[in-house]
């Protein structure tokens, strides 16, 4: 029997792209999901998929009431045991974006991320349990044109050391996944949903030679919710292919154009 076999999540934005990537990953674990999307459509569409081992709750997690509703959901079936605030906005125009702009992404990304632990806290106190925050290489590499988005994932790190440290003594352990480029719907939007053009693309900045997928996030969710990481607290746990190791010389021999040579891809 798996360690997670009747045990409880909530997975804020779980009814889609990445986020329903780790509902799945976590109900195939046997872990029981709360599904936190604003759209009904995709909730109800989750719940029908994985029928008793999901309940969908629609909720703008900028409202603490929802907040309040997801927490409730999962204190239902008796217990929490984890929560992956994943949820995420991208309503950026780098340097030209509003106030209405900052205040929502932040709101959004990070506000909203710290009250629902912090609701989730006596619940999750119980049981041990840990918090994952998505984060992403945004938060360390400036990208021309973005500017919100980048920020709120920076903050997102930093958040996750506060509550690394104040959430110990109640044996909740909080950590961080920094996702490179991943295989979503934001990115197939971008490449035209064409996923053999956005691993070549990603290619150019990923080590490994291509964007990441969901599963893998999932994975990463999972391990940092295990007894295999009953050590790690405060961590980032880096799934981007190899991104952030990879400097501004990029994938190339790029010394090898001090000799005339060409700075190919291996």
């Amino acid at each position: 029997m798996s360690e997670f076999e009747g045990k409880v999540a909530i997975v804020t934005g779980g009814a889609a792209s990445i986020g329903l990537d780790i509902t799945k990953g976590l109900v195939e674990a046997g872990v029981k999901v709360v599904v936190g999307a604003r759209s009904r459509e995709a909730g109800e569409a989750v719940a029908r998929q994985f029928g008793d081992k999901v309940r969908y709750v629609a909720a703008d997690i900028r409202k603490d009431e929802d907040l309040d509703a997801l927490v409730a959901a999962a204190a239902e079936w008796g217990r929490l045991d984890i929560v992956v605030n994943n949820a995420a906005v991208y309503d950026d125009n780098g340097a030209q974006s509003s106030r209405e702009s900052w205040l929502n992404t932040l709101n959004t990304n990070v506000v909203s991320s710290a009250l629902l632990s912090e609701k989730a806290r006596p619940h999750l106190a119980k049981q041990g349990g840990s918090i994952v925050n998505i984060s992403s290489i945004s938060a360390y590499a400036a990208q021309s044109g973005r500017w919100t988005y980048p920020v709120s994932k920076a903050a997102i790190l930093h958040l996750t050391h506060s509550q690394a440290l104040d959430y110990a003594k109640d044996g909740i352990r909080s950590n961080s996944i920094i996702l490179g480029w991943t295989w979503s719907d934001p990115i197939a939007g971008l490449s035209g949903n064409d996923q053999e053009k956005a691993d070549s693309v990603g290619a150019n900045f990923h080590i490994l030679g291509r964007v990441g997928r969901g599963p893998e996030a999932a994975a990463a969710v999972l391990f940092l919710s295990s007894k295999a990481a009953s050590f790690t607290t405060g961590s980032e746990l880096k799934v981007d292919g190899g991104y952030t190791a990879l400097g501004p010389e990029g994938p190339g021999q790029a010394i090898a154009l001090l000799t005339g040579g060409s700075a190919s891809v291996r």
